[in-house]
């Protein structure tokens, strides 16, 4: 599972991936069905990784407000991504930020020559307009 789908799945409530056996299980039973089931039609890879948008729409800001009632640090979510993952409860060190940097579409190259507070600024932007991509509320100054 990505960081961002991680990230994402925290703010709007779905929960992160099975464990290990359940998946196991899963996998197991979707072969025995296959293989009960050869002519049946597979589904598309297109189909498979089109993003899962919830059904209605998912206040980002009113969520992450309530998280930072209830969170013990004074976090500023709203402009810091590091401070946006700690609140989620996700890990917000370098290496994190900068694999979730690369997956979201910015280069090693600028990672090199810019920084980390220019690709921290960066990755904030795109963290939020990639959850209103999939269906998140976001206020338009988070946006900009």
């Amino acid at each position: 599972m990505s960081i961002f789908s991680k990230l994402k799945d925290r703010i709007f409530g779905k929960k992160e991936e099975a464990p290990a056996a359940e998946e196991a299980v899963a996998e197991e039973a979707a072969a025995e069905e296959g293989a009960a089931t050869e002519d049946a039609p597979t589904p598309s890879p297109a189909a498979e990784a089109a993003p899962e948008a919830p059904a209605e729409p998912v206040d980002v800001a009113a969520i992450l407000t309530e998280m930072e009632e209830n969170h013990p640090e004074d976090l500023d979510w709203k402009r810091s991504i590091v401070d946006l993952m700690k609140l989620v409860g996700m890990d917000s060190s370098y290496g994190d930020r900068k694999e979730l940097a690369l997956e979201l579409g910015y280069s090693q190259a600028d990672i090199d020559s810019k920084g980390s507070a220019e690709m921290n600024m960066w990755l904030h932007k795109q963290v939020m307009k990639k959850l209103a991509e999939n269906g998140g509320t976001v206020p338009a100054e988070l946006l900009d």
